[in-house]
């Protein structure tokens, strides 16, 4: 008996050992749900044939909303209204979808329907509200990069976790001036010109692909490279699996000697 127990030592700890392997990955698992951390991407594309793109990351902690934005294409050395909606299909209009602006521009109001209402005014300082929804003074300036930390209610958080977020920059030169202006009003401020308000970029957030907060502006990655930290330890676990199949096979054969 003592004989047999010696000869299932090795089997055991190579069994024990890739045990270990997985714990780590469940035990992260558990940390992650402990704490309701969610974070999404959205990929934001032009409207009004503005020339404009970015990349937007959202972080959810609770009540607590991080969001990082890089945008390019926008209109230089004037502000830029962005806000995250929700509401209507929660989608972005087609790209090429025509409104009631100059020369058929898409407007705020002609794409409601798709991303419904602003539920957070991503504006530099002070109020995040919708509220602050028009507060040029307060938003990013041309392409400038945008990062910062705030609270939301619990429905909006709520529905951000569940995909329901778009976020929509504002501000096109639809007659290339180089400054907001034009004979057209806006239809959310008539004291301001339509430009100024007309939706320029449009994206849906979406869970991310990888639970990383981009570093340096770098974006959090395709499916292609999703979780090549582990292979290290993959390789390990199936040269334990290995170790742990020949011990037994081993063994069975001793036995049936």
């Amino acid at each position: 008996m003592r004989t047999m127990t010696k000869r299932l030592l090795p089997l055991l700890a190579a069994t024990a050992a890739v045990g270990m392997l997985s714990a780590p990955a469940a035990l992260a698992e558990g940390h992650g749900g402990d704490h309701g951390s969610t974070t999404l991407e959205a990929h934001l594309t032009e409207l009004n044939q503005s020339g404009a793109s970015g990349t937007a990351w959202v972080t959810l902690e609770g009540n607590e909303v991080t969001v990082k934005m890089e945008n390019t294409g926008l209109l230089a050395d004037s502000p830029h209204a962005q806000h995250i909606h929700v509401g209507g299909t929660n989608s972005c209009p087609d790209p090429d979808a025509k409104g009631n602006g100059e020369n058929g521009a898409l407007q705020v109001s002609d794409a409601h329907h798709a991303y419904g209402d602003i539920v957070a005014s991503l504006t530099t300082e002070g109020d995040t509200s919708p509220d602050s929804g028009l507060a040029v003074e307060r938003f990013p300036v041309g392409d400038a990069p945008y990062e910062r930390t705030f609270e939301v209610s619990d429905q909006v958080a709520a529905d951000i976790a569940a995909g329901k977020g778009v976020i929509v920059v504002h501000g096109v030169d639809h007659n290339g001036s180089g400054a907001y202006d034009g004979d057209v009003k806006s239809d959310l401020d008539p004291s301001l010109p339509s430009e100024a308000t007309d939706p320029a970029a449009c994206g849906e957030l979406e869970v991310a692909q990888m639970q990383e907060w981009p570093d340096g502006g770098a974006a959090t990655g395709g499916g292609s490279t999703a979780g090549i930290e582990n292979v290290g330890a993959l390789a390990a676990g199936g040269g334990l699996l290995t170790a742990a199949a020949a011990g037994a096979f081993a063994l069975r054969r001793r036995t049936q000697r």
